[in-house]
Order: structure tokens, then C-alpha cells, then sequence
């Protein structure tokens, strides 16, 4: 069997409709922005439903930011700065003109990875921190973060 990551539904007006109020009575307290919407639709609707994917965990998180704040003050920048530098690091950049010049900017922002990717932002960031000279210690493993969980 073919395992399926997502689906692609197409309704009419009329199943428009009968989705609208299954959403609603789902979701009461999006009822008002879902009627909105549908009636608004005069095609219809199209609806992708995706499988969800773990995002990166709170004591990750944490843990990623208390070693990115401390490495941003050991090389003179701020801790948004730093965290700028790393994603383009660990996903790459792009270069675009603005009006106030050229600016790079990271490929993904870190709000968009997954688990794993956000364990390669932390990777990136204990190796680029060590090619100047500043050791962040090892990711902690998964009991171990719980020292981070609450910042």
C-alpha cells in the first residue's frame, strides 16, 4: 500500500457548505472566520490535508538559545544577529536588494524545521562556534534536556 503524506480535496459550493458547518462544529471558536471564508468561495473550496510533523521541542529550543545567546556576546553581536549568521550556516542564503542595499537573508527560518532539522541548526551552530574558538557543549540527550525545559 502506498503511503500517502498528503491529499488534495476539491469541494463544490454545495459541499462548500456541508465542510463549513463539520469545520465550525469542530472548531466553534473559528466558526466566524470559516463562514467568512466559505461564503466568500464562489468556487468552493480546496483543502490540503498534510500529515503533522514534530516541530523542535521547547528544552531544544532552549537549550539551542541559552548556547546561541552566550557564543552571540563572545563574538560582539547581538543574539538576533547571531541567530541570522546560523541559519544561513546551517541552510544556506540567498542575497537580495533592498533599499537600503544588499542583504543576506537565511533559505529557512527555524520556526519552519522539523526535529531534525532543528538538530542540524545546533550542530551548526557547535561547530561554527568552535572554528572561533568558543566550545559549546554537546546537545544534551533527551533526559537531559529536561535541565533545559524551563529556560
Amino acid at each position: 500500500m502506498k503511503s500517502l503524506s498528503s491529499i488534495t480535496l476539491v469541494a463544490d459550493k454545495e459541499r462548500s457548505q456541508r465542510v463549513k458547518d463539520a469545520l465550525s462544529g469542530i472548531y466553534p471558536d473559528l466558526s466566524e472566520r470559516i463562514s467568512k471564508l466559505v461564503d466568500h468561495a464562489d468556487l468552493g473550496l480546496e483543502i490540503e490535508v498534510h500529515k503533522k510533523k514534530p516541530h523542535r521541542s521547547r528544552p531544544q529550543e532552549n537549550y539551542y538559545r541559552k548556547w546561541e545567546r552566550e557564543f552571540a556576546e563572545f563574538c560582539g553581536t547581538t543574539q538576533d544577529e547571531m541567530h541570522e549568521e546560523i541559519l544561513c550556516y546551517a541552510f544556506g542564503s540567498e542575497t537580495v536588494e533592498t533599499k537600503i542595499g544588499m542583504k543576506r537573508r537565511p533559505l529557512k527560518r527555524s520556526s519552519k524545521t522539523s526535529l531534525k532539522e532543528y538538530a542540524q541548526l545546533i550542530e551548526t551552530l557547535i561547530v561554527v562556534s568552535a572554528e572561533m574558538g568558543f566550545a559549546v557543549p554537546p546537545p544534551p540527550t533527551p533526559d537531559e534536556y529536561e535541565e533545559y525545559a524551563n529556560g
